[in-house]
């Protein structure tokens, strides 16, 4: 018994099977090289160039991304130097506006003080000049009583005014002292 061996169903009977099969085989895998892998590859280098394209413009828009932020900071930074200036030129301004208004309160002080003391001194002025007048002429009367001579002479009347006040002020100014 020669060992027979079975193949089964892939076996062909006959060798003009193979032949064929061969032929079609090798006209399928030329098909296959000239039109269906260079569509492949042409497939492939579209999606290829796609994915990449994607990428670089992936990469520049990171890249402006990355320049907006930037700009973005530097502006930031800008507009907080800003503000700070601002504020400093606000205090600044405050101040000075402060030392204004307390220099024209000082002034309108000074000048109402002035003012109230020209105002005093004239008064005083003019109570002086009425009580002198007044205590003039009650020290006429009275010294005319006690000397028993009339004083209306102007002149000696004024003279005799004079010396009384001038000791009252000297009796006035010892007992102050």
């Amino acid at each position: 018994m020669l060992l027979e061996l079975d193949l089964g169903p892939l076996l062909p009977e006959e060798p003009a099977e193979i032949i064929v099969g061969l032929v079609l085989f090798g006209l399928i895998l030329v098909v296959m090289w000239k039109i269906v892998v260079p569509m492949f590859e042409k497939t492939y280098a579209e999606r290829s160039s796609l994915i990449q394209g994607g990428i670089e413009r992936a990469e520049v828009a990171e890249r402006e991304a990355q320049e907006a932020l930037t700009q973005y900071r530097t502006q930031l930074a800008g507009a907080r130097e800003e503000a700070g200036r601002i504020r400093e030129e606000a205090k600044a301004q405050g101040s000075t506006i402060v030392a204004e208004m307390r220099q024209q309160a000082q002034e309108e002080s000074t000048r109402l003080l002035t003012n109230a003391k020209a105002q005093i001194e004239a008064e005083r002025a003019a109570a002086v000049g009425s009580l002198r007048t007044e205590v003039g002429g009650l020290a006429t009367s009275l010294a005319g009583r006690i000397v028993g001579e009339s004083l209306s002479d102007d002149e000696r009347a004024k003279r005799t005014v004079d010396r009384f006040l001038a000791e009252l002020e000297q009796h006035a100014s010892v007992g102050q002292a």
